[in-house]
Parts: structure tokens; C-alpha cells; sequence
């Protein structure tokens, strides 16, 4: 008799738990502000999602689409695109999903990215030049919002451990500091003091040269919408998606470990790890299910996100500390 086990990402279709409260997070930060929010429409269903947006004309439109690694297997299809590139998290151009239309307004060049801090040689190189000396790839990861949603993407671009060869890190780096663009005039909730702008996130250097991490410049065969992270975006697929920084302008490699846009805002909510466990839950709902986008079908969340394999000896002592949340 053939016995046949199955792999940490196969998983029946399953789904067990009742859904969460996705959008609770928007309510925190209309709590925390100091006086009225302007809020953008609400998402009033997956019917009424309007067309996806592309970026600029791309000067590096001959690059895509670029050769997919099988390395990574996934257990669904693929979300469309028309969902997963018009329901997305940008709060820099509204708390709510719709902003595909606001974020058109980010101009993508030029874009410059500084790699400064404790490095051999600090630079600022053009986007460009930087996507033209990397080898890009595409690979199709399962995205884990910390809402309950998750989706799965076909992204295009370089690992990011080639960014830290690159960067010529000293040995006393122990982290990846990311930031954002701070653009109030294009983004406007950036003109809002009561938020920790710019958006700022950040790695390990074990988890930077992490060969999951993925530094992002396109998704379904062609250059990335604004609306979903252009230029450069980060993805870490083991994580929760807020630590999946978009449209990053410098990369600061430091001793001391960066706290973040989230942190600063909800400290007891968002720690710096925020890796998927099904077991811990959100402090105001489950993780244990999630739901797919696009669709009705919930699943159960799986450790890691299913990337246990490539990710969970990173770790190892380091039980003390709160990694799930």
C-alpha cells in the first residue's frame, strides 16, 4: 500500500473557524487620532471593485515576465488580479481598501534609494540602475494580511539577500531598517500629524538573507501597480503583510533594532516579528482561518504561513520573545 504524507502546505478545503473582524484595524487608528478622519469610500463588496491600474510606462517593461521559480509550491489557485490590485492596504493614501484610484498620484520616476547606515560604502542608486543589476525571477507566494484575508501572488523580482551583498553590511549590522517615500503633497494621509509617517519596517539580517524574503518590482508578468507597492516592495511571506513594506526609498542597516509604523501606533497590538501563527490570536479576533480573496472559501491558517520549512530555525532562542504578533 502506498503511503503518501503530506507536505506542511497541502491542506483540505476546508474551513473551520467563524471569519474575524478584518477591517477592526481601521477602527484602532480612527481611535488614536486626534480629531476627525477623512475616510475613503468603503469597499462595499468584491462586485463593485473597479479595474486594476498599471504603473508608469516602464523602462524595464522588456524584463518581464521573468522565469518563475518552482521552488515554492502553493496549495489554491491564484487570486485574479482585478482583486488582488484593487483591495489593498495603503494607508499612506487612505485606511480603507479602495485607494487604487488615489495611489496613482505617486510618481515612480525618478526613484532613488538610499543604502546607508553600517555598510562598507553608503550609496543612492536609481531604481532602475538597481532592478538592471539584479537577476529577476518570478514567484508565486500565499500573502497572510493580520485582517484574516490572505490571497496568492505571482510576484516578480531579486531576492533580497542580493541587496544586502550589494550593501556590504559591517559586521556590527544586526538589522534592516526599510522606509517609505514621505510625500504629503501626493499622499494625504501623511499630512496627518498624529501618525508615526513615514512608514518604516524592518528584518533581521538573518531573515534579509532569508532566501523566502523578496524584494518585489512586479506582479502578474508585468511591472508592479502603484497601489500594490511600486517601485520596490518587500515580501515575506512567513510574516503578516504589514511587515511587507511598499514602495521603499532606503534600506539603513543598523545595530539597534527599528520599531516600527505599527509598533509606534499599537505597541501591544503589532510587535516587530509578526510572523503567522494560527495559535495567537490578534488581541480583538482569531487567526486560526482565513479568508481567501475573491472568494467565500475560508481556510485554516497554517504555521508560518506554510513556510515552516524554510524559516522556523531562524528562531531557535529566541522562544522568549514575542514572535507571533
Amino acid at each position: 500500500m502506498l503511503i503518501r504524507n503530506k507536505r506542511g502546505w497541502e491542506l483540505p478545503d476546508s474551513a473551520a473557524t467563524s471569519e474575524a473582524v478584518f477591517n477592526d484595524r481601521r477602527r484602532l487608528l480612527k481611535g488614536l487620532a486626534a480629531g476627525p478622519m477623512l475616510a475613503g469610500p468603503i469597499l462595499a463588496g468584491l462586485g463593485h471593485l473597479a479595474p486594476a491600474f498599471a504603473a508608469d510606462a516602464d523602462p524595464l517593461a522588456g524584463l518581464y515576465p521573468a522565469r518563475r521559480n518552482a521552488r515554492y509550491p502553493i496549495d489554491r489557485p491564484l487570486t485574479d488580479e482585478k482583486f488582488s490590485t484593487t483591495y489593498n492596504n495603503f494607508y499612506e493614501f487612505g485606511p480603507d481598501k479602495s485607494i487604487s484610484r488615489e495611489a496613482q498620484a505617486l510618481k515612480v520616476r525618478p526613484w532613488a534609494i538610499k543604502i546607508d547606515g553600517l555598510v562598507e560604502k553608503p550609496m543612492t542608486i536609481d531604481f532602475d540602475d538597481l532592478a538592471k543589476r539584479m537577476s529577476l525571477e518570478e514567484r508565486v507566494y500565499r500573502h497572510r494580511c493580520v485582517e484574516g484575508w490572505s490571497m496568492t501572488v505571482p510576484w516578480t523580482g531579486f531576492p533580497m539577500a542580493a541587496l544586502v551583498d550589494l550593501a556590504r553590511p559591517l559586521g556590527s549590522a544586526r538589522y534592516v531598517r526599510m522606509e517609505t517615500f514621505m510625500d504629503p503633497q501626493t499622499a494625504p494621509e501623511q499630512r496627518k500629524f498624529f501618525y508615526p509617517w513615514p512608514y518604516v519596517e524592518g528584518l533581521t539580517i538573518a531573515e534579509a538573507r532569508n532566501e523566502l524574503s523578496f524584494l518585489v518590482t512586479g506582479l502578474y508578468g508585468k511591472t508592479a501597480p502603484k497601489q500594490n507597492g511600486a517601485p520596490l516592495r518587500l515580501a515575506a511571506p512567513w510574516k503578516y503583510g504589514f511587515k511587507s513594506i511598499k514602495s521603499i526609498v532606503r534600506f539603513e542597516f543598523a545595530e539597534k533594532r527599528p520599531v516600527s509604523y505599527w509598533e509606534k501606533l499599537q505597541a501591544s497590538e503589532y510587535g516587530f516579528w509578526a510572523n503567522v501563527n494560527p495559535e495567537v490570536p490578534h488581541p480583538r479576533w482569531s487567526q486560526a482561518s482565513e479568508r481567501i480573496l475573491g472568494t467565500d472559501e475560508r481556510r485554516p491558517t497554517l504555521m508560518w504561513n506554510g513556510y515552516g520549512e524554510f524559516v522556523a530555525d531562524l528562531y531557535k532562542g529566541l522562544e522568549k520573545e514575542r514572535l507571533f504578533a
